[in-house]
């Protein structure tokens, strides 16, 4: 049974969600992938959020672009937790999309991410699950223990070779 629900109104948004999907494997956590449009078959989208939690859903992943009301209407239906992606788009750049996720009335909360922030939803959705799931607080753990090591072995790098040997590599 899947925890986290991840959901988009179009296959244009792969790129962005892949990154919630990656996330997710990479720390253990079962999903759902979908593609639903609260616009363009608002029936559907609406079984799904109704739906989500007698699947098993804990967290449902949104991602949006310019009306960006798949999120919010997500949050509006689901009781549990839901964050919203907001997309880059050509007009606005995506500002358009978090507009719309993060203005959200009162008692209709959405957690947002940065603008194509697919990965850090992905990040945001296991943190959630970790406040019960002592596992997922030990992957988490260890993923930030990866991280600062990534960091202090480029910062070695740089300075045993210099600033110009390190971007001659990159």
């Amino acid at each position: 049974m899947a925890q986290v629900g991840i959901v988009m109104g179009s296959d244009s948004d792969l790129p962005v969600m892949k990154g919630a999907a990656e996330a997710l494997e990479a720390l253990g956590i079962t999903y759902e992938m979908r593609i639903i449009s609260a616009h363009r078959e608002p029936d559907e989208f609406f079984t799904y959020a109704k739906e989500a939690e007698s699947k098993g859903y804990k967290v449902i992943i949104a991602g949006a672009g310019k009306a960006a009301h798949l999120p919010g209407m997500c949050a509006a239906i689901f009781p549990l937790p839901v964050i919203g992606i907001p997309m880059k788009t050509s007009d606005l750049g995506g500002v358009d999309s978090l507009y719309s996720i993060v203005q959200m009335p009162p008692g209709i909360p959405v957690a947002t991410v940065a603008i194509n922030g697919g990965k850090n939803a992905g990040i945001l959705a296991a943190k959630i699950l970790a406040v019960s799931d002592p596992a997922i607080k030990d992957k988490l753990l260890e993923y930030s223990r990866n991280m600062k090591e990534e960091v202090i072995a480029k910062d070695e790098k740089l300075s045993d070779i210099g600033y110009k040997a390190y971007m001659e590599e990159k």
